[in-house]
């Protein structure tokens, strides 16, 4: 289906969900009015043509519990009113053209469970005071442009189970509360600039479906307490500069050498004897 979202929408003034979903070839602007409509809980526009920026008035939906943007061709800033929506739980952006920095009060969206801002253009670095929503359980900032260090805080936070903050620029050492939080079950940190060692932190608490620091300029050894985690589905510690032998342990044998590949001198099983 084309055509275009009409401004007439906005006399609907009792609407509370508009869903425009995955109709591919829906374009033009979102209509700024689309901001008046006070009793609005959803706005799903996934997966259209979406063009030009999110409506910058878009903090007077007050209601607004889901706003779904993803898969269009949205430009432009993040609209620092987006930190209105407190009632706001699931917010996706993911995969637009989106540029400037994430607002720096993103966490007074106190509600939010899941916010995905993947696969934009986004710059700066990642705002601490997101580690004040205590609801957050996904958080995926990966193929952006972001700089500077991970915050400490992140790693504190209760519910927090997915961070993928892969393929960007961070640098900087990987904070040690990341990877001894006992709730992360997907870490990605890969394709960045991570310094210095794998933080030795890991126990019988730890439990990693996936666990990817590849692509990084990690120096010294694979941390000894891996071998005593409960379980790592996936791990990825390849294209780093690691050395040493790698642990033995039930975690580490069903896991495939290209899960240690291209290291400077790493040795053991599933690679080449010591």
């Amino acid at each position: 289906m084309t055509g275009k979202l009409s401004p007439a929408i906005c006399g609907i003034d009792t609407l509370t969900t508009l869903v425009v979903a995955d109709w591919k070839d829906i374009s033009g602007e979102i209509p700024a009015c689309i901001t008046s409509l006070s009793s609005l809980r959803i706005l799903d526009l996934i997966g259209n043509k979406f063009s030009g920026e999110i409506p910058s008035e878009i903090g007077r939906l007050n209601r607004l519990t889901v706003l779904n943007l993803a898969d269009n061709t949205l430009a432009g800033k993040i609209p620092p009113s987006i930190t209105e929506l407190t009632s706001l739980k699931h917010l996706d952006l993911s995969n637009n053209l989106l540029t400037g920095e994430i607002p720096k009060n993103f966490g007074n969206l106190a509600m939010l469970s899941r916010a995905l801002l993947n696969r934009n253009q986004l710059t700066g670095s990642i705002p601490v005071s997101i580690s004040k929503i205590y609801r957050l359980a996904d958080l995926d900032l990966s193929v952006n442009r972001l700089t500077g260090s991970v915050p400490y805080e992140l790693g504190k936070m209760p519910v927090l189970s997915v961070l993928n903050l892969d393929s960007n620029s961070l640098k900087g050492l990987i904070p040690e509360s990341l990877l001894s939080n006992g709730g992360m079950g997907i870490l990605n940190l890969s394709r960045n600039g991570f310094e210095g060692s794998i933080p030795d932190v890991f126990g019988s608490h730890s439990y990693f479906m996936a666990l990817d620091l590849s692509y990084n300029n990690l120096k010294g050894r694979v941390p000894t307490s891996l071998a005593s985690a409960k379980y790592i589905g996936h791990l990825d510690l390849s294209h780093n500069h690691l050395c040493g032998s790698i642990p033995v342990g039930e975690p580490f044998d069903h896991l495939e050498a290209s899960s240690f590949g291209f290291n400077d001198c790493l040795c053991g099983n599933p690679l080449k004897t010591c």
